[in-house]
């Protein structure tokens, strides 16, 4: 048993005055609105004491046992843990307050405090965004992949074209597929229809050319959900970064373009040319026309998350039913828009 809570209900006065370093003398424990958290449980933490913030973030383990296999298979506790302690602090892409974690790697459990943004606009991935808010976005990923433009450390910051995560994404995908195909049939373009059962066969590939060099840090899960606005500094904050990897720079982009923008929104401007010419002006040289091919391979590649998330996950509730087909819905109509599906030959 972990010598920390792993639940809400296990957390105590004692434990948040310890890592927080000051007196809490009273606490209590607000549930998030439906579709929050999928892998893992997000709460916030009202606090009363002297000197105690009004709240806190606190996430722990997902209560769904599919999902948390999914988290472990993936290191997804381990590496967001890591990721705020030992990274986050060189950062120039601004993120919530670490205030502290506990972590056990046997068993997956783990406690994680963070500063409460709420006080600061969420993105909905279900609604998506205007072009403005986009192009934002877009502005901060380009900076913190300039930050981290072909990386070295830490050591345990691993390429995303790994053993694990190719395995991981066909079996995903098999397993996934036909649920998609009975559930979501009127997504589901001509092109997908035909060669998206293919994609399983070509996921080594696809890994293996986005992460060719160059690379860069990448936050791994660039979705609208996961973002804070703050209108105030024209700002924005990323959050959940439990899939923290060094991959392509369109990685980033195309997952957060072809599933949280909607279409008529990317319609009205370039996107990508927008993020080279945001990331060369940073001082990177890169090719325009490679940008353009590594976003196409990308976007083709995160139809296996959309796969996995709308096919296998237990979403739980409502909300959470409605993303996994928005996510699903928008991957697919735009690999069907720019011929995507050609890749697979």
């Amino acid at each position: 048993m972990a010598g920390f809570p792993t639940n809400p209900e296990a957390l105590s006065r004692n434990w948040l005055s310890a890592t927080l370093n000051m007196r809490i003398d009273d606490f209590r424990v607000e549930y998030f609105s439906e579709g929050s958290g999928i892998i893992g449980l997000v709460t916030r933490v009202h606090l009363t004491g002297p000197s105690a913030p009004a709240s806190i973030i606190v996430k722990f383990p997902s209560p769904s046992a599919d999902n948390r296999a999914i988290a472990a298979l993936y290191d997804l506790y381990g590496k967001e843990i890591r990721f705020y302690r030992d990274l986050a602090p060189h950062i120039s892409l601004r993120t919530p307050a670490f205030l502290g974690a506990e972590y056990d790697e046997t068993s997956q459990e783990f406690v994680l405090a963070l500063e409460d943004l709420g006080r600061l606009r969420i993105g909905d991935q279900i609604e998506g965004c205007s072009l403005s808010e986009a192009k934002r976005i877009i502005r901060a990923i380009a900076r913190f992949h300039a930050d981290g433009w072909q990386p070295t450390e830490p050591a345990w910051l691993l390429t995303h074209a790994n053993p694990i995560q190719r395995d991981g994404m066909m079996a995903g995908f098999q397993l996934g597929w036909p649920t998609v195909l009975e559930k979501f049939d009127d997504l589901l373009p001509d092109s997908a229809r035909e060669h998206g059962g293919r994609l399983p066969d070509r996921v080594g590939q696809l890994l293996d050319d986005m992460c060719q060099s160059p690379i860069c840090q990448t936050h791994g899960d660039v979705r609208l959900d996961n973002i804070f606005f703050d209108d105030e500094t024209q700002d924005v904050v990323f959050v959940d970064w439990q899939a923290v990897c060094k991959s392509a720079p369109e990685h980033d982009l195309a997952y957060f373009i072809t599933q949280s923008v909607p279409a008529e929104i990317a319609a009205e401007t370039d996107l990508i040319g927008y993020y080279h010419e945001q990331l060369t002006g940073h001082g990177i040289e890169y090719p325009l026309n490679q940008c353009r091919e590594r976003y196409k391979t990308c976007a083709l590649y995160f139809l296996c998350y959309a796969v996995v998330i709308a096919g296998t996950l237990d979403m739980g509730n409502e909300r959470g039913e409605l993303l996994a087909r928005t996510l699903l819905g928008r991957s697919l109509a735009a690999l069907d828009e720019m011929d995507a599906f050609d890749l697979l030959g």
